[in-house]
């Protein structure tokens, strides 16, 4: 009779939990994955997946515009959000299933249910206790909201997917990805929009030409960005609209609806980890090491819920790596190191490696290498916009340590440059490629002249 239920329990079925228990099934083990809500997780149910779809549909009112520029004359268009968010929902759907179907193919068992664990080796689901040999806690992170009066007005990003209608004045507050994202989601389909933000520049941590150029385009599509702001609080007037209170002076305004995006907490409360000796951080993250163990060697931990890169991909690598060293005799660390990333702000930003702040910070003489053009297909449109691109250079080394974008296909160009500053690549190797030509993405190939 063998010691335990199952080899692995894993808690929360989100990208990485799944990837972590199919790995571990085909590897031979005997896999449980239980979930409270939906198969998926935050990125397919109410974040990446849905959020791009929203992304594509608001760009369609700047190319209806465009296509005079082009020839062709386009009625005037209409839009529906409650069709929008119907499709979406098929969409995302169909996804779920197709993920319920991936673990049921590869012999995981998935349970319905809101699991607790305690001890080092049992769970308890729905008060029924189960073993395994390892726990995997793949449970993601919530949406913060700020101890501040009319906190009850506020949403996050996850109502944001079932708003039955969209409203006309919109307050978005925060400037990371979540924030920018939905600032021009929502702008492009044609609400009036606000975002407020209490630091001095958008996308903290970014690139500071990044973050400035984003900002300045923002502006021009029409964002209303307010820096150094911060929520006093919110009341609810007779008519049903919203007035914000600032801090330090600034005049109130009225919204129909304020998006909440600071932020987000891991979701450890209520698991009962401490009761099998895990330990956690001050956000309530699950402390791991670079095999995504905990201070319990039988619980480990993938994704938000660690608080290390929030990011989806990351957590599917964390999550084969744990399969792998605990079923593929096989020990694997996922790499953190030189991820290339996205914001789908509009225009878009893609990234890889350090800022020019951490490269002079990491080598002290850098070299940088930056452009700022108008895109070829802006200029028979007439729209005012510029695209950057630029290059971040160790001096002694003429390694390539950092790559930024922002301008239309941004994440698209940034995932193949990633290959090549992952890789090491050299400035000489980037002169040496052949650029394709007439394309934005040959910028990163021609540039020649170092910034001042």
């Amino acid at each position: 009779m063998a010691e335990f239920d199952h080899d692995l329990f894993v808690i929360g079925a989100g990208s990485g939990g799944v990837r972590a228990a199919r790995i571990a099934a085909g590897l031979g083990a005997r896999v449980a994955i239980a979930e409270n809500y939906r198969v998926g997780g935050t990125c397919v149910i109410r974040g990446c997946v849905p959020k791009k779809l929203l992304v594509y549909a608001s760009h369609f009112r700047e190319d209806f515009e465009d296509a005079a520029g082009y020839g062709w004359t386009v009625p005037e268009a209409a839009f529906s959000w409650a069709k929008l968010i119907a499709n979406k929902n098929t969409e995302i759907a169909r996804l779920e299933g197709i993920y319920a179907g991936v673990l049921e193919r590869a012999g995981a068992q998935l349970l319905r249910g809101t699991v607790k664990v305690v001890g080092p080796n049992a769970v308890e689901l729905d008060r029924r206790r189960t073993t395994a040999k390892y726990i995997l806690v793949a449970t993601g992170a919530h949406p913060w909201f700020p101890p501040l009066p009319g906190i009850e007005h506020l949403v996050s990003s996850n109502e944001v997917f079932e708003w039955p209608e969209l409203p006309r004045r919109i307050l978005v507050v925060g400037a990371g990805y979540i924030a920018v994202e939905f600032a021009g989601i929502f702008n492009g389909l044609g609400a009036a929009v606000t975002l407020s933000y209490r630091g001095e520049q958008i996308l903290r941590g970014f690139d500071e030409d990044v973050r400035h150029h984003l900002a300045a385009e923002m502006a021009k599509k029409g964002v209303r960005i307010l820096v150094g702001s911060e929520l006093e609080r919110i009341d609810r007037r007779a008519d049903g609209a919203l007035k914000v209170s600032f801090a330090g002076g600034r005049e109130p305004a009225v919204f129909d609806a304020v998006l909440h995006a600071t932020g987000r907490m891991p979701n450890t409360r209520g698991l009962g980890l401490e009761t099998a000796g895990v330990m956690l951080g001050e956000r309530g993250e699950v402390m791991v090491d670079r095999f995504s163990a905990s201070t319990t060697p039988s619980v480990y931990a993938v994704g938000d819920v660690t608080d290390r890169l929030h990011l989806t991909p990351v957590a599917i690598r964390e999550g084969h790596a744990v399969a792998l060293t605990l079923f593929g005799n096989q020990p694997t660390a996922a790499d953190h190191n030189d991820v290339p990333t996205a914001v789908f702000s509009q225009p878009p930003v893609g990234t890889v490696g350090m800022t020019e702040g951490e490269a002079r910070h990491a080598f002290g003489a850098i070299d940088v290498y930056k452009a700022v053009f108008r895109p070829l297909k802006a200029t028979l449109s007439g729209r005012d916009e510029r695209t950057l691109v630029k290059l971040v250079v160790d001096e002694k080394t003429q390694r390539v340590v950092g790559a930024h974008m922002v301008g239309p296909d941004a994440p698209e160009i940034i995932q193949g440059v990633g290959i090549a500053v992952k890789a090491g690549l050299t400035k000489a190797q980037f002169d040496a490629t052949v650029g394709i030509h007439p394309t934005m993405a040959e910028e990163f190939v021609t540039l020649r002249e170092k910034a001042q």
